[in-house]
């Protein structure tokens, strides 16, 4: 990836991991970067392999201007549907960097309102932007990893899914599982199979 070294001060980049899976939360990180900052082979989190997001998501805390994390559980995402809690995620995330954003770019098509945040800015979504941003990219590895660690740490609260390994997704062994021992607390109600098999 190339990515295009924003001008703008305190331009905060936004992005999400986790509207997929079938369990666990979504989770939105928010990076502001240093101008002209670069960073090898920063790339969309998708297509780093598990090492690759570990080391990059290490750079990216210690060499950020700031960095923020918000998530919604599976309980809003069924509440409000996962759009809205990803909006929800994304809201926290901002609200969590320790310095106002000027602008804020989103990877998608469309963003979150900035209604009732505490501090003015503005907002744009870029369809690929986790491609195309370094900001983006930045908070796209640092959902992503921060999610994956999560999932990992819930393994142990809740055997047997083997969500250490699948993170939550729908694979032929967390069907199975699912099928076995019923949903689980971190259990998407409103996504089906989970909802056929409740």
């Amino acid at each position: 990836m190339s990515p295009v070294w924003d001008m703008t001060v305190r331009l905060a980049g936004v992005d999400e991991a986790g509207r997929g899976p079938l369990a666990g939360p979504v989770v939105a990180a928010a990076v502001i970067l240093p101008a002209r900052m670069l960073i090898a082979g920063l790339d969309d989190s998708k297509k780093l392999t598990e090492r690759q997001r570990e080391r990059l998501g290490g750079e990216i805390r210690v060499h950020a201007l700031a960095y923020g994390l918000g998530w919604a559980d599976a309980a809003e995402i069924d509440a409000v549907n996962i759009l809205g809690a990803t909006f929800l995620a994304m809201r926290r995330a901002l609200l969590a960097l320790p310095v106002a954003p000027l602008h804020v770019r989103v990877d998608g098509n469309r963003a979150p309102s900035l209604l009732g945040l505490p501090f003015a800015c503005s907002i744009e979504a870029q369809v690929e932007g986790d491609r195309k941003d370094a900001a983006v990219a930045a908070a796209s590895v640092l959902a992503k990893t921060w999610r994956d660690r999560w999932m990992v740490a819930a393994d142990s609260r809740y055997p047997g899914y083997g969500f250490a390994v699948h993170k939550g997704y729908g694979t032929a062994k967390h069907l199975q599982a699912l099928r076995a021992l019923g949903p689980c607390l971190l259990h998407r109600k409103s996504f089906e199979p989970v909802r056929s098999i409740l």
